[in-house]
């Protein structure tokens, strides 16, 4: 096969899909979840595993650089549709952007979603958070973005509207089941090193209230395929300059391993209630 750099990347979607369809028995998934770091755990409450597949066994995609990714794609047969059954296809193979491999690679679990028939993306992450009444272990569903990548999914003469990119309409279905859920708006910066303090004050002046190095790429692509995009972020520890303490990766982790049973449960129930 020739290097996946080479080949157009919906084609590229298009086989990941194909070898999903055959790797799993299912034609059509209705929802993707991406799960970054402290949201794995959502995969064992969602319902029954149909197949796991390594992603290095699906085109496009890579093993992933980062603790806390599984590397692999799940189908699942989402609890309670009896009647009419849903099928998740669970991403635990993000690609971030400061990884090197490309733009393309990044959102190439987005595409293969909308390529699988899903309808709706639900991206997740664990995150710096501005607001100090906002602890580790707080989730905050993004009601938009500031993309301070300096790059785009996108390529060539494609415009696409982003006003109401996370929809209102799966956030209010989210507060149906957390009501405390709030809103936040999550900057992109490319990493891997962490935000200076005067960083995170700018993007504070520009209107975040949550940084990280992923999410907002992935669903600029996203909403070009049409998909119905929602986004939850994982407060895993207070942004440069706002806690004293040094940032660490292992301080991301484990805040994400503690709070993962409660998020796990939270956003189960979320992505059970879409229809």
């Amino acid at each position: 096969m020739a290097p996946t750099q080479s080949i157009d990347p919906f084609d590229l979607a298009a086989q990941a899909a194909d070898a999903l369809r055959e790797r799993t028995g299912i034609q059509t998934h209705d929802i993707a979840l991406t799960l970054g770091s402290g949201w794995g755990g959502a995969a064992e409450l969602l319902g029954e595993t149909v197949a796991e597949i390594p992603a290095t066994e699906i085109p496009g995609f890579s093993t992933p650089a980062l603790e806390g990714h599984v590397g692999t794609l799940r189908s699942i047969r989402i609890a309670g549709d009896d009647d009419a059954p849903r099928h998740a296809l669970v991403i635990g193979a993000r690609t971030h952007y400061y990884e090197g491999r490309g733009v393309r690679a990044v959102v190439h679990g987005v595409r293969t979603a909308a390529a699988a028939s899903a309808k709706t993306m639900v991206l997740t992450n664990g995150c710096g958070g501005l607001n100090p009444s906002r602890q580790p272990g707080t989730p905050v569903l993004i009601s938009d973005h500031i993309n301070l990548t300096a790059t785009s999914p996108l390529e060539g003469a494609t415009f696409v509207d982003l006003t109401d990119l996370y929809s209102q309409r799966l956030r209010d279905l989210a507060r149906t089941v957390d009501p405390t859920l709030e809103d936040g708006v999550y900057a992109q910066f490319p990493g891997p090193h962490y935000e200076t303090p005067a960083e995170v004050r700018m993007a504070g002046v520009l209107g975040a209230d949550l940084v990280g190095m992923s999410t907002a790429l992935e669903a600029i692509a996203a909403r070009h395929a049409g998909l119905e995009v929602m986004g939850i972020s994982l407060v895993t520890n207070l942004a440069a300059g706002i806690q004293e303490t040094p940032l660490s990766h292992e301080e991301v982790v484990e805040a994400g391993r503690a709070a993962g049973p409660r998020i796990a449960k939270l956003l189960a129930e979320i992505v059970r209630g879409v229809k």
